[in-house]
């Protein structure tokens, strides 16, 4: 017997329906995936390098949530330099590779992940120095060279420690005197005779008008006609201004000083960090003076980035209310570090106190400036601080 099987518009509309139902014949693509890259290392915290150092940068990604796969390709890129290599698979959801470049500033890190036809990247800012010159100690001998003096101290240290750069301030009645001072000429040759260096001290009182561009020059003047170009190597501008309407001011005394003699270095202290211009009129910023406890928060990231394109022996720290043996070689290693990158340090336990005005922390070297001067050795030499 045969039979014949009729399908009726009914049952054909109840299997459209089944269908419909258990997601068969659908027509609609699989959704993309969501990619999030992070990059983990450096991070935003140590992100300060010296330039030509290997930087290792490690990103990690997920694929809806969960780790990427393994092999999954992590391309790295950066605004200046190499990475080696540029391309790495993934292990356990992140992949590293090695930055190089010599580059000073600040410079973008990228990572890049793409999965089934989608990308994720992940950025990340990180700066670098130049490479360092040794440190130098940069003293505000703010102190009278009598009989006996910390004068005598300074000499001593500077022949006792002849690879350790030594820069004194001298400071006669706050570099308003119209003759000369035996005694200054006595302490100021002993030191430069054992090493050392001079800077003459001139107050600008910021560049307000109440020391004119003729009293400043008339001062530096002084300075080399009394005491003589072989005892002064340069000029310190105290008080110095530190936004761009004075730019000028400054620029005339610079340039004045220069055309005396261009291997005179100036020394502008505006006691923070200035507007970038102000790096065109001196050689060196003293870009921090202040408490040592300070000095240790002391960042120039990310509103003064430009630090990082300078070298260090172009930056200067001063700080005060250092207590102890161990306050001061905290300070001098901050100032080492790449974050801080100042190549002219001092530190005291003399205080100030801002509040009252009470204090002179220049009033005579610290009670352990022998160990500053070894400190500053260490560091250079990359040798174990000394024992306070």
């Amino acid at each position: 017997m045969q039979y014949t099987r009729t399908f009726s518009p009914l049952y054909a509309l109840a299997v459209i329906a089944l269908l419909i139902s258990c997601g068969g014949g659908s027509s609609e693509a699989p959704e993309a995936p969501v990619i999030a890259v992070q990059i983990t290392a450096p991070t935003p915290q140590d992100n300060v390098f010296t330039a030509g150092s290997p930087v290792a940068v490690r990103a990690s990604a997920t694929v809806n949530g969960a780790a990427m796969p393994d092999g999954s390709v992590v391309q790295f890129s950066a605004s200046s330099g190499r990475f080696s290599p540029a391309e790495q698979p993934s292990r356990a959801g992140a992949a590293t590779s090695t930055l190089t470049s010599s580059a000073a500033g600040p410079l973008q890190i990228s990572a890049l992940v793409t999965e089934a036809g989608q990308s994720g990247s992940a950025t990340l800012t990180i700066y670098q120095r130049p490479q360092p010159a040794r440190m130098e100690i940069l003293v505000p001998a703010y102190f009278y060279p009598s009989t006996g003096s910390d004068w005598n101290r300074l000499t001593a240290s500077a022949a006792a420690h002849p690879t350790v750069a030594i820069t004194a301030i001298m400071n006669p009645n706050n570099g308003n005197f119209s003759r000369v001072d035996g005694n200054f000429t006595r302490a100021v040759t002993q030191f430069t005779d054992a090493g050392g260096k001079v800077l003459g001290y001139v107050l600008t009182r910021y560049g307000k008008g109440s020391r004119s561009i003729e009293d400043i020059t008339t001062a530096i003047d002084r300075y080399l006609e009394l005491y003589g170009r072989e005892r002064i190597s340069g000029i310190f501008l105290d008080e110095m201004a530190s936004e761009t309407t004075k730019l000028g001011f400054y620029r005339e005394i610079y340039q004045y000083i220069k055309d005396i003699d261009p291997s005179l270095r100036v020394v502008g202290n505006p006691g923070t960090v200035p507007a970038a211009e102000f790096s065109s009129v001196v050689d060196t910023l003293v870009t921090f003076e202040g408490t040592a406890v300070d000095y240790w928060k002391y960042d120039p990231r990310p509103n003064n980035a430009w630090l990082y394109r300078l070298a260090n022996s172009t930056q200067a720290m001063l700080a005060h209310n250092a207590a102890g043996c161990a306050d001061m070689q905290a300070a001098v290693q901050a100032a080492a570090s790449a974050r801080n990158n100042a190549g002219w340090v001092y530190a005291t336990d003399l205080e100030f106190n801002y509040t009252t005005g009470v204090g002179n922390p220049w009033a005579s070297l610290p009670s352990y400036w022998d160990a500053l001067v070894q400190t500053v050795d260490a560091v250079n030499t990359g040798a174990s601080l000394p024992r306070c």
